[in-house]
């Protein structure tokens, strides 16, 4: 009974908020998918196809119920060079096929599903979980920064240019005069209902009417605006009237299937499946805290390559998951798969049936829709906290957010995952203590504070005097871990130096996890290890009434 409504819950946790929530952030799909095919240089059609599918198996089979995925984010830069030297590759080999790039783009993309599913089998989703903190604020300040960027590109023409080698080149012409501030005018009427109406009525989904009152403004007051159909014309495409993905054969009679075609592809889908897997999984991360659930980072692996390998052979491109239309889908009141899945089978019916009036729909309230999508996403609390958290982790914040800004979000992601690393080990690296004293028998005792790893053992070195150091030595490593081969190799060689000198040297208070790495490694460390247990605390672990007295008063 309760596997049974923990499903339905997945599945829904209210229809009408999951049905509403879906159309709304279908609409505002539309045109960051159609601006991706803009990027990457491919019909308009291919990319809405890659975004039906992908998001329909992500949402139906995903580990995050509420993510919404689509063909779109950073997965399109990474598509562009490779689709125009596959066009090359074709002219040089094959002057019959004139798309050959978009042959290889099928192919990476279902090698980068492939790639994807693979991770997902191999349990790597867990190790999102490594990823601080200020890395995730970072993160999502810089994705609310470039989303607002792509918005305000928004304000102008697209115009095709074709360059002296030939290629196809689209610029902006910036808009200005009436035409400038009616758009502004709509922009500013979208947000204003998404931030009031709730203030009235929450039965209703702010951004979905907010879309279509400012829809009926435009059609009902004969305002000449940029459009979603206008802007798709604009591209070079030819409107959103589509047919249903088919298997594309094509795929399999002009791709070479070789050693050459593997060399060429296998860069761009490794580097699309890792950033496809790091947007997703951050944006799961971001659900999770935004829900106060938790999703399955490794199924979510296997849904989004399930899903690029079906979209590529298909015909359609790569995609992942959207911080931007998720986060609309959880404002809309979106909370289960359904919402993912009626935005895939709204967006189908869109490319359809209702062509002709989804693209009435105008920029403006789309871009009123992310404009709001925006301040709900940035993470203000990061301006108040940047003084109060440790210094480090301010600098991890500000940096992830430039380079998020600048170059990529996987990149920033890896760059804050690898600095705030850095900043731990060294951390570790100088918590390294050692507390001398001198039994009466004359053995001298080292007790051992910290971590010892790679980053420590020069420390942990010099703690030690070997050559005035009495015959009998003592290392008590109660308040220590050996953590790794670097810490092994250290302890080695200070018991072989100790052994050098004529000394005896032991061993004492290791866990038993330590104690079968060092005994792995060497069968010397059987003869200095002390196997009999004599620490207080240990007793506690076992027995409290082996204690007759305070525990403050035992020595520790």
């Amino acid at each position: 009974m309760r596997l049974g409504e923990t499903t339905r819950k997945n599945f829904t946790q209210n229809p009408k908020n999951d049905i509403l929530a879906g159309i709304t952030v279908s609409l505002a799909m539309i045109p960051e998918v159609v601006a991706f095919a803009f990027v990457a240089q491919i019909d308009p059609l291919v990319a809405l196809s890659g975004a039906f599918i992908v998001g329909l198996i992500a949402a139906t089979f995903g580990g995050r119920p509420a993510l919404i995925s689509g063909a779109a984010g950073a997965v399109a830069v990474i598509f562009v060079n490779l689709i125009i030297e596959g066009h090359a590759k074709g002219m040089l080999f094959d002057t019959t096929v004139d798309n050959m790039g978009y042959f290889y783009l099928l192919a990476a993309v279902v090698l980068m599903g492939l790639i994807q599913i693979g991770a997902g089998v191999l349990k790597l989703g867990r190790f999102v979980r490594l990823i601080p903190h200020s890395v995730m604020m970072g993160f999502v300040n810089g994705l609310a920064i470039v989303i607002f960027l792509a918005q305000v590109r928004m304000f102008s023409h697209k115009e095709l240019e074709i360059g002296a080698d030939g290629l196809k080149k689209y610029i902006d012409i910036p808009m200005a005069g009436s035409e400038l501030y009616i758009m502004l005018g709509l922009v500013g009427l979208t947000m204003a209902i998404i931030w009031l109406l709730p203030k009235v009525t929450t039965k209703i989904p702010a951004a979905l009417t907010a879309i279509l009152v400012t829809t009926g403004v435009v059609i009902f007051g004969g305002l000449d605006v940029s459009t979603v159909g206008s802007y798709i014309i604009e591209g070079g495409g030819e409107g959103l009237k589509g047919e249903f993905p088919t298997p594309n054969t094509e795929l399999w009679q002009n791709l070479p299937f070789n050693f050459d075609t593997l060399n060429f592809i296998l860069p761009y889908a490794f580097l699309a499946a890792s950033v496809g897997l790091i947007e997703s999984l951050m944006t799961m991360n971001l659900v999770d805290e935004l829900t106060e659930t938790r999703g399955n980072g490794n199924r979510e692996c296997i849904a989004q390559g399930a899903g690029n390998m079906v979209s590529g052979l298909f015909g359609g491109t790569g995609g992942c998951g959207m911080i931007g239309q998720t986060v609309i889908n959880i404002n809309a009141g979106g909370r289960g798969r359904l919402s993912g899945i009626v935005m895939a089978l709204t967006l189908l019916t869109f490319i359809l049936f209702t062509a002709q009036y989804i693209e009435q729909v105008p920029i403006a309230a789309l871009i009123g829709v992310m404009f709001m999508m925006v301040i709900e996403t940035f993470a203000w609390s990061s301006f108040r906290i940047i003084r109060k958290i440790p210094f480090p982790d301010a600098i991890v914040l500000v940096i992830v957010s430039a380079v998020t800004v600048i170059y990529d979000l996987a990149i920033a992601v890896f760059i804050g995952v690898i600095l705030s690393a850095l900043v731990f080990a060294w951390k570790s690296a100088t918590m390294i203590r050692a507390r001398k004293r001198v039994k009466e028998d004359g053995t001298k005792i080292y007790e051992i504070w910290g971590p010892l790893f790679f980053g420590s053992i020069q420390n942990f070195n010099t703690k030690f005097d070997v050559k005035t150091d009495p015959q009998n030595v003592e290392i008590d490593f109660v308040e220590s871990r050996v953590s790794d081969h670097s810490a092994i190799e250290a302890i080695f060689n200070l018991v072989n130096k100790y052994e050098t000198e004529g000394k005896t040297i032991r061993l004492k208070h290791l866990s038993e996890d330590c104690k079968v790495l060092l005994y792995k490694a060497s069968p010397k460390f059987k003869e200095v290890i002390i196997e009999a247990v004599d620490d207080p605390r240990y007793y506690l672990a076992e027995d409290p009434e082996k204690f007759t007295k305070p525990l403050s008063e035992y020595k520790l």
